[in-house]
């Protein structure tokens, strides 16, 4: 889902890390790499672009309605569910507006792009024996839609999302079940994302080294975290003598 969002209330135990100005990510400080997906690995100019045009058009012309009532509607409902697994749950919203969303996602996969520099990025990390993981809120059915266009799995050591997990990865046991299903250890974790309430639940975890992806899309300016470290391109990470 595209428009902004606000972190849910996540239960659990909770840790506070401290924070970090570096990210010693080529020494042995850190072992296991998390990376969300949209907007983080991918323009999220698809993503953008579905829900806040395609999906306004096609449920405009649906009911015969105007674009602008069709969109003013459609963000009240998805406003609604923000923060919960409905969110980006492809099937869920199928159900909700009566339209084929994976059918309209495939209509316009030659949208979704790699951000620059990644997959240098994701090379490297596997040439230090990193383990790299995908943890993202997407729905499996859009996750395997992207792997396929983008051809970048082959670099991850397994990719979960919210819904295996049972919870949004705005709640923090959402992270208690990372850490069982994929071993990290906390202390040893660096984990991007380009959403800071989501940040926000993984430092509280106790996730050691976190950073903000500001640039998320690259139709709009991107804009620095004030509480997090952070990049706009991920050759910022890409130097070896770090």
């Amino acid at each position: 889902m595209s428009p902004s969002r606000k972190g849910a209330e996540g239960k659990g135990q909770e840790t506070n890390a401290s924070p970090v100005q570096i990210v010693p990510l080529w020494g042995p400080e850190i072992k296991y790499v998390l990376l969300d997906m949209d907007g983080t690995l991918l323009d999220k100019y698809f993503d953008d672009y579905f829900w806040e045009h395609l999906v306004p058009e096609t449920y405009a012309e649906k009911h015969g309605i105007t674009f602008g009532r069709a969109k003013e509607e459609l963000m009240k409902k998805y406003k609604r569910h923000e923060g919960t697994l409905n969110w980006t749950d492809i099937d869920f919203w199928s159900r909700e507006l009566d339209l084929d969303i994976p059918a309209l996602k495939e209509q316009i996969r030659h949208l979704i792009e790699v951000h620059p520099h990644v997959e240098d990025f994701l090379k490297l990390l596997k040439r230090h024996r990193k383990k790299v993981f995908i943890v993202t809120n997407a729905h499996f059915k859009v996750l395997d839609l992207k792997m396929k266009k983008t051809n970048i799995g082959r670099y991850f050591d397994a990719c979960i999302t919210s819904f295996e997990m049972g919870y949004p990865k705005e709640d923090l046991r959402f992270w208690q079940k990372a850490q069982e299903r994929l071993g990290f250890q906390k202390e040893k974790t660096l984990f991007i994302d380009d959403t800071e309430e989501i940040l926000k639940t993984a430092r509280r975890f106790g996730i050691r080294y976190i950073v903000f992806k500001a640039r998320a899309t690259s139709k709009k300016k991107p804009k620095p975290s004030k509480d997090f470290l952070t990049i706009t391109d991920f050759n910022e990470l890409c130097n070896e003598s770090i």
